[in-house]
């Protein structure tokens, strides 16, 4: 037997303004409205926007099937929706239920419609279904802008802990603090390589004083960046090379050679400077 036409579209076309309305005072009248992010006036026109794309997808499309082609103009205006609200501060919760909203006012027109037992619990299913559907679709997008917006904040942090100063002529520092890994040695050596093109840099001076520990894995994201610097004509000197570290790489058999380590930045610099052709001498009054 073929499947019963749904009635859902019939009501979306028929009665869209009174849906509307009621819509709006479920939401406005819900304990998760925002006046203070969303104002009435933006909150109505969302409102119209969402109705009229979802009545003209249940026109030519599945009910059941909200992923398909037709229901595409409906995912792109949840889309904008739930990453524009999630830059405004408003939960995942809050989000969802824009769409949530919308169940009791056309559940009363289903109930109005349908007097049949059975046909209504099937209307009522078909409606829930692509309802719970498209709202879930709203906190997925709004998960994924907060994992955007972390993921960009951890790559500004990133950069920020990782600075290249210039400290002398031909000689260029990176201070590093904290733990390296992966990621921001990546990060580390790609920042000392543009400042080493910028400023024609023959000394590259990396200095560990604030890395806690250095490990296995530490050491050959060390090895890696002094041979990037070396490709690029500049010569690195490790500094910050503590006793409790010395010892640590001992015991693990790293061993950094052909690079000049010093145990303090202050060594590192002066012998930058020497290596480019500085002298420096105390003056004394």
């Amino acid at each position: 037997m073929a499947e019963p036409t749904s009635v859902i579209p019939a009501i979306l076309a028929e009665d869209e303004a009174a849906l509307l309305e009621e819509w709006i005072g479920e939401q406005t009248a819900g304990v998760t409205t925002r006046r203070d992010l969303l104002s009435e006036v933006e909150l109505r026109q969302q409102s119209a926007e969402f109705l009229a794309l979802v009545r003209a997808a249940a026109a030519q499309g599945r009910l059941d099937d909200p992923s398909g082609a037709s229901w595409e103009p409906v995912r792109d205006l949840l889309d904008r929706l739930s990453r524009a609200r999630a830059m405004q501060g408003f939960s995942p919760s809050e989000t969802a239920m824009f769409v949530f909203s919308l169940k009791r006012p056309l559940f009363a027109r289903l109930r109005a419609r349908v007097p049949d037992t059975a046909a209504l619990a099937r209307e009522t299913w078909a409606a829930t279904t692509l309802l719970d559907r498209l709202g879930l679709y709203t906190t997925e997008v709004a998960q994924r802008s907060r994992e955007d917006v972390i993921a960009r904040q951890q790559q500004e942090l990133l950069e920020l802990s990782t600075p290249v100063v210039k400290i002398w002529e031909g000689v260029v520092a990176v201070p590093l603090i904290g733990t390296l890994d992966s990621a921001r040695t990546q990060v580390v050596m790609e920042n000392l390589l543009t400042r080493i093109v910028e400023t024609g840099a023959s000394v590259a001076i990396i200095d560990i004083t604030g890395v806690p520990t250095v490990d296995t894995l530490v050491a050959q994201h060390l090895i890696k960046t002094v041979a990037a610097a070396r490709l690029m004509g500049a010569e690195c000197i490790i500094s910050g090379i503590r006793p409790q570290i010395a010892q640590t790489m001992v015991h693990l058999g790293v061993m950094l050679e052909n690079v000049t380590t010093k145990a303090t930045l202050a060594d590192a610099i002066a012998v930058a400077l020497k290596v480019t052709g500085y002298t420096v001498a105390r003056v004394r009054a």
